[in-house]
């Protein structure tokens, strides 16, 4: 007769223990479904809305024609005025009086009143309802069980079933 060491027997003693574990059994049926909720949530989507307005505004039309011609004039006359060397002071003081007095000249009139468009956005809240799941209460072998499921199952849901032995 052989004798076993502690090792083999432990491993024996492990089997024995496991051996009711594979017996068990995992099967599908049939539960009836005793009522439905859907889970309903709100959501927000927020969306930008965005409108037009008109919005006056001044402008004033500037030219520089005006300024070029009165320089031009102004510096012709300044010529005409002065002698020697006090003539180029004069060509040049002359350019620069006839260029401010272009200026204002062709520049002085009232500024032109428009509409220029404006765009206005602004964010609005979009609350939305959902449904993220459904709480499903049903009954299967005389005991009521309650879950949430992504969808509804209507009158009758197929359930999993694992049965063991009890210890």
């Amino acid at each position: 007769m052989k004798t076993k060491t502690p090792a083999t027997l432990l491993a024996s003693l492990a089997c024995l223990c496991s051996f009711p574990a594979a017996y068990a059994a995992d099967f599908d049926d049939y539960a009836r479904v005793l009522s439905v909720t859907p889970q309903v949530e709100q959501v927000n989507y927020p969306q930008q809305e965005c409108h037009t307005e008109y919005v006056p505004v001044q402008r004033q039309q500037r030219s520089v024609g005006g300024s070029i011609l009165g320089g031009l004039a102004g510096g012709i006359i300044g010529n005409q005025v002065g002698g020697g060397s006090g003539r180029s002071v004069a060509t040049a003081a002359g350019a620069i009086a006839g260029a401010i007095v272009g200026d204002r000249m062709e520049n002085s009139e009232t500024p032109v009143a428009e509409s220029q468009p404006v765009n206005r956005c602004r964010t609005v809240d979009n609350w939305q309802s959902r449904t993220s799941g459904y709480a499903v209460t049903y009954e299967y072998h005389g005991h009521t069980y309650t879950n949430v499921m992504p969808y509804d199952p209507g009158e009758k849901m197929r359930v999993r079933v694992s049965v063991m032995p009890a210890r």
